[in-house]
């Protein structure tokens, strides 16, 4: 965003934005190919546009896409989280007009000022050039939220009239391989690693999987998969939940929970290890490691090694 504007307003880029707009939305599946469609014809007018989708779906992805097809492409898109968005921020975005596109990520969560100052800037914003093409986002049903007195009606109305559904992964299955490789490259990029080759029964549990966390958890799955460097180890605990998942299909089964466990693992052998190597010397441990002597004690503490030491 231009640093013309306040600080606290320069809501930094999801993960999913970060990678490639196109690569995510271009689809084969029948449930995203009306959805491109509609991204494009959108793109080519001003409207207001509210993005509902699960969370992880892409909703900041689809943003970015609109954003990037706009006779606005080469100015910047602001992102706001509405949770923390101030009115004096919301007017400032408006004041310097040097965003392009601003999106405001789960809607019904501004607070009561913010939500006046929004509905008047968009009042303004159709008579003023300079004005920010507005973008937002809902995980939530919003006309429950109008009836819960949590978000205005005169604002909902505003923002609903061209109102677009992004399908959950679940429901966009035969994308699935194309993501996961679009994920694979980059991370393996920004880690510097070779993009892992998955093995056909891993592509097979992904395809089977239901992801409740949609793109945001295929993409934590990918982080983990590249930053491991060890398929076996990274998959090993998410196999053994899918066959629960089967014979109980009430139990949800989190990814990103998975991924985390194989990281701790991960983690806790690489500091084994390196202490071995320093013949349990902590100090010469965390050099090597690359973090503090304190860190090291509270990762030993909550492995249980904190007892051992030559230091």
């Amino acid at each position: 965003m231009g640093q013309s504007l306040p600080n606290t307003i320069q809501c930094a880029l999801s993960h999913l934005a970060r990678v490639s707009a196109q690569s995510l939305l271009e689809s084969v599946s029948p449930s995203m190919r009306p959805v491109e469609a509609v991204i494009r014809e959108l793109a080519q007018s001003e409207v207001t546009v509210l993005l509902l989708a699960e969370r992880g779906a892409g909703k900041h992805v689809t943003a970015q896409r609109i954003h990037e097809l706009s006779r606005r492409s080469a100015q910047s898109i602001a992102w706001f989280r509405c949770s923390s968005l101030q009115p004096e921020e919301l007017d400032a975005v408006y004041g310097k007009g040097s965003a392009g596109t601003a999106f405001f990520d789960e809607i019904s969560d501004l607070n009561p000022v913010s939500q006046l100052r929004l509905r008047d800037a968009l009042v303004r914003g159709a008579e003023q050039d300079s004005a920010p093409r507005v973008v937002c986002g809902s995980s939530r049903d919003l006309e429950i939220e109008v009836k819960a007195g949590r978000l205005r009606e005169d604002l909902y109305y505003r923002l609903s009239s061209v109102c677009l559904r992004l399908p959950p992964l679940r429901q966009r299955r035969e994308d699935i391989p194309s993501l996961t490789t679009s994920f694979l490259e980059r991370y393996a990029g920004e880690f510097r690693l070779a993009i892992p080759k998955l093995s056909p029964h891993t592509l097979r549990l992904f395809q089977e999987y239901s992801w409740p966390g949609n793109l945001r958890e295929l993409e934590d799955a990918a982080r983990v998969l590249v930053a491991l460097g060890d398929e076996r180890l990274a998959m090993g605990g998410l196999r053994a939940l899918l066959i629960k998942q089967h014979s109980n299909q009430h139990n949800g089964i989190s990814l990103k929970a998975v991924s985390r466990a194989a990281s701790h693992e991960a983690e806790k052998e690489l500091i084994l290890n390196v202490l071995t190597r320093t013949r349990w010397n902590r100090r010469r441990a965390a050099q090597e490691l690359q973090i503090s002597y304190k860190a090291l004690l509270y990762k030993l503490k909550q492995i249980g090694c904190e007892g051992y030491s030559t230091s």
